[in-house]
């Protein structure tokens, strides 16, 4: 933590406090706010994991800030203290200067210093002299006025960076009342949970049989796809020979090859699906944060996003299947060369199969579940029929 903040720059920090903030602001606006049924009892507590999460990065991301405001107040003011006593030292240096001068200041003396030289030589250098210290005076005086507008500015400067401070101390204090609520919250939840346990385990074990049966419908789905594909392909090409007979992995024409060549070449660059979103369930196998024992495995991102919001292809392709699930909902497959990108849990889709579509292009409704008060896209991104991480390939936010 000690090289993070050396490593760190103001601005940097402040992006990252502006970024947890939206965040947290996302977060209360798409996510649930109450436990409305008793069976969302573990969305819901998912979800104030999350808040807490979040709420926990936004505090240290604070904390360093203000580690950095106290460093710099803390120079400052070493500065300002040093600058104070050159003040007073050129101030005693003009007043003893201001006091001779004040002693000899008559023309009659000034008169008599030069009359009084022995040579015209000695007379010339004690004219110059009387010339310098006038212009020493006025310098000196500059000086001092120099000197007292970067007190001011320092001063100002001061002030400004301790109102700073003062407001993300604030900022930290409120949030962590909101996590103490939230953790109220969450030891309400987990108890009810808890006396319940047996019958949110069987719950939960039915859900996670029943997205694997749906992982293996869209598998199987996309192995028929590239099968026909390929199919295709080889009737196109009349040297049967040097086409491939794999039904695992697209035949690629050279347009193909361009258009995947095209979409590696984005990785990491690519648009979200969702105008506004966050995510709320990674790719990959993870643990699930109360039973211990279970698993949960994420085909793809999970995005929260808000109601009447559209899916929106993250690259040119074309569309490869719409799907339709057991719920009704849809799921909108389209093809970019060798990949594939998958926008499932639509309310209705915009499109159909075989039609060309743009980066960016709406392409379905996403659907609202009215029980769990949450509008939530599934996007699953395949190389061929490899599962890849999607938040590998999409922009940062």
């Amino acid at each position: 933590m000690h090289f993070s903040v050396l490593g760190q720059t103001k601005a940097q920090l402040e992006n990252q406090r502006k970024k947890y903030k939206s965040e947290i602001a996302q977060l209360n606006r798409l996510l649930s706010t109450e436990v409305k049924k008793e069976k969302n009892a573990l969305e819901y507590l998912n979800d104030i994991n999350q808040k807490i999460d979040v709420r926990n990065k936004l505090i240290n991301t604070i904390n360093l800030e203000a580690k950095l405001l106290l460093n710099a107040i803390s120079k400052n003011e070493t500065k300002l203290n040093k600058l104070n006593k050159n003040l007073e030292v050129l101030k005693a240096d003009y007043a003893e200067m201001i006091y001779k001068s004040y002693k000899s200041k008559s023309q009659q003396s000034r008169a008599m210093f030069l009359l009084s030289s022995q040579n015209f030589y000695q007379a010339y250098k004690r004219l110059e002299y009387m010339k310098q210290y006038t212009k020493f005076r006025k310098k000196q005086g500059e000086e001092i006025e120099v000197q007292k507008q970067v007190i001011e500015k320092l001063n100002d400067s001061l002030l400004y960076q301790k109102k700073v401070k003062d407001t993300l101390v604030l900022v930290e204090k409120n949030q962590k009342k909101e996590i103490e609520s939230d953790k109220k919250k969450q030891e309400s939840l987990i108890a009810t949970i808890k006396k319940k346990e047996g019958k949110y385990k069987r719950e939960l074990r039915k859900k996670v049989k029943e997205d694997k049966i749906i992982a293996a419908r869209i598998d199987k789905i996309i192995k028929e796809e590239i099968a026909k594909a390929n199919r295709i392909a080889r009737a196109k090409n009349k040297d049967k020979k040097t086409v491939s007979k794999t039904n695992t992995k697209f035949i690629l024409s050279p347009e193909a090859k361009a258009l995947a060549a095209k979409f590696e070449q984005n990785k990491g660059k690519l648009p979200w699906p969702v105008n506004e979103g966050l995510i709320v369930r990674r790719f990959g196998v993870q643990p699930h944060p109360i039973f211990p024992g279970i698993t949960i495995s994420s085909p793809g991102v999970h995005f929260a996003t808000s109601e009447g919001s559209d899916a929106k292809a993250i690259f040119d392709g074309e569309v490869l299947n719409v799907l339709v699930g057991s719920g009704g909902t849809k799921n909108v497959m389209i093809r970019h060369g060798s990949y594939i990108t998958s926008y499932n849990n639509l309310e209705s889709a915009y499109v159909k199969k075989g039609d060309p579509i743009a980066t960016g292009q709406k392409i379905g409704s996403i659907f609202k579940d009215k029980v769990k008060n949450k509008t939530i896209l599934i996007f699953v991104l395949f190389k061929n029929t490899t599962r890849l991480n999607p938040a590998s390939w999409m922009a940062k936010k």
